[in-house]
């Protein structure tokens, strides 16, 4: 397979399967939600990746339970267990190598689950994050792209975007951006994109107007 280049005058990267591995330690904290309230785990996971976390509990949670006081007591159990958790192969190495005002976290998690899970696992933190917290409307919604463009001072249709899950993908795109899937995903968001196994095959070297971001 031959290389691609994409032009960008920024870079947006999701965190949860992107920049770090927290797959486990995820569905451990589903399972607990899932047994806690007598709910199917299995159902609750084939939704809730990439999406905000008080989104998947208000859709699952039963009839009279606080919503709000759940999504804490989740957030807070995975921000004390970060083992399980590992970066994405190159995800240190990139984000070190590129200038802070060129690049954006962009997650469905809070801001110090993220603060917490990119340090735990050595990734360099972002001078633009933003998460759940910062949002009216989170992914698939395309405000977060949107906001993180606009913090770098660019115009979305100019950034390049790093994402795993559907709910990301669809994001992006509503936001104009360029999305590249990391990783094995491969349903109908993912159709025609262009595709890393991980983030150690991809190159940012300056170009005419930006970045030219070479995918091997």
């Amino acid at each position: 397979m031959g290389e691609t280049e994409l032009a960008a005058e920024v870079l947006l990267f999701d965190m949860d399967g992107t920049l770090v591995d927290s797959t486990a330690s995820v569905e451990r904290a589903w399972g607990r939600f899932a047994a806690r309230h007598g709910l199917d785990a299995a159902a609750i996971l084939a939704v809730a990746h990439g999406r905000p976390t008080i989104e998947v509990v208000a859709q699952f949670a039963p009839p009279g339970v606080d919503a709000a006081a759940e999504t804490d007591r989740i957030e807070a159990e995975e921000i004390d267990r970060t083992d399980g958790i590992s970066e994405i192969p190159g995800a240190a190495k990139l984000l070190g190598s590129l200038d802070p005002a060129s690049w954006a976290v962009v997650t469905s998690a809070t801001r110090a689950l993220t603060v917490r899970r990119l340090a735990a696992v050595g990734v360099p933190l972002p001078k633009v994050l933003v998460a759940a917290d910062d949002v009216t409307s989170g992914k698939p919604h395309p405000q977060p792209y949107l906001m993180a463009a606009e913090a770098l001072g660019a115009d979305a249709k100019r950034a390049v975007v790093f994402e795993d899950a559907p709910a990301g993908l669809r994001s992006a795109l509503a936001a104009g951006a360029s999305p590249v899937v990391v990783g094995g995903y491969e349903g109908d968001e993912a159709a025609g994109l262009p595709r890393v196994a991980d983030l150690s095959g991809v190159r940012v070297t300056p170009g005419e107007q930006g970045w030219t971001v070479t995918l091997a």
